[in-house]
């Protein structure tokens, strides 16, 4: 299996967990494909999937440039990934369960649907911008429009932050960061995409909120992305060393699980979900640094989470927030298991 990525933030492979597959002895003998185009986001949310119904996985990935890139979800795949082609990412036998994500496995996930005559069960993470009837199983978040009698809808998104994980990492503390003195506070930095562009504004104002956490004597693990704008990524690894927190730097066992476990609070930038679905899967108050322009319909699972009571606004303070860890994953995972289970029972459609 491929090396994955845990989160947005830079990341090292994990290891795949004991399978469970004694919760649905057909599935268990079922083999999987993952299809995306190699995003970290898209690719640890079919993961996690795959590993939560422990399925024996090939992760498959598709072009991420070029014009049949440019074409999905609605053009065809490149001729040079189909079946016929040995190194293609579609080659060799076609799966029981194919779990893709983003636009450009649209087409991929499309020709094995047409080519198996419907005996591949296809499921999908996010809207496939292509109509409900695109896969056997679509799962998207609340916030999303797409509905339909195979929709499956969760506040927050799959990921690979599971409460095994973090048990273990709590079980075995990373020294580099049990010897932090002090409130722990996991820091997770993302950075400009297409909906948004960190200001300078933005940065300053971060910084100087972290500072004051730092000044009550919190000490900082923080974790940076790879679209984290270079002032800010300067400005926090500064930071993290004047007031004897922790930054990683890329060196060393990635230890962002373990920032999650160890958390006394966790601060997270509102330009990812992703994150943000990550942090509240751990019971720790969540502290959202919230940027102009952030994603509408993001805003609408940040509010779901505030109802919660799992989510504030950060703004230099501490919060006292008490609520069961939330984790969409397990259950995202049963849905597609049952779903998978009437199509073997009705057969191929």
């Amino acid at each position: 299996m491929a090396s994955i990525d845990v989160s947005e933030a830079q990341t090292a492979p994990v290891s795949r967990p004991d399978p469970r597959r004694e919760r649905l002895p057909e599935l268990a003998r079922a083999r999987a494909w993952i299809v995306t185009d190699g995003k970290a986001g898209d690719e640890n949310q079919c993961v996690g999937i795959a590993e939560t119904l422990g399925l024996d996985f090939e992760i498959r990935q598709v072009p991420a440039s070029g014009p049949f890139g440019w074409m999905a979800p609605w053009g065809p795949i490149d001729p040079r990934e189909g079946p016929r082609r040995r190194a293609g990412a579609l080659s060799g036998p076609y799966p029981d369960i194919l779990i893709a994500s983003g636009r450009r496995s649209v087409p991929y996930l499309r020709t094995v649907r047409r080519a198996t005559g419907g005996r591949t069960f296809t499921a999908f993470l996010k809207d496939p911008r292509t109509g409900a009837d695109s896969a056997d199983f679509i799962w998207v978040p609340d916030y999303d429009d797409l509905r339909g009698p195979n929709v499956f809808t969760t506040l927050t998104a799959p990921h690979l932050v599971t409460a095994a994980r973090l048990a273990a990492a709590r079980a075995r503390p990373d020294p580099r960061l049990a010897r932090l003195d002090g409130p722990r506070v996991a820091v997770l930095v993302g950075g400009d995409s297409r909906h948004l562009s960190y200001r300078k504004t933005d940065m300053i104002r971060l910084v100087e909120d972290l500072r004051g956490l730092a000044e009550q004597g919190c000490r900082l693990m923080v974790t940076i992305s790879r679209r984290t704008p270079n002032p800010l990524r300067e400005a926090v690894k500064a930071l993290a060393a004047e007031t004897g927190g922790f930054l990683w730097d890329g060196s060393g066992d990635n230890p962002y699980v373990a920032m999650l476990a160890l958390a006394e609070a966790i601060v997270v930038t509102s330009d990812s979900a992703n994150m943000v679905s990550e942090a509240v899967a751990t019971g720790a108050p969540v502290l959202l640094f919230d940027l102009p322009r952030t994603y509408i319909r993001h805003r609408r699972m940040f509010a779901g989470l505030a109802i919660t009571g799992a989510l504030r606004p950060f703004t230099g303070q501490l919060a006292d927030l008490t609520y069961k860890p939330i984790d969409a994953t397990p259950v995202i995972a049963q849905a597609l298991a049952d779903a998978y289970a009437a199509r073997r029972a009705a057969g191929p459609a």
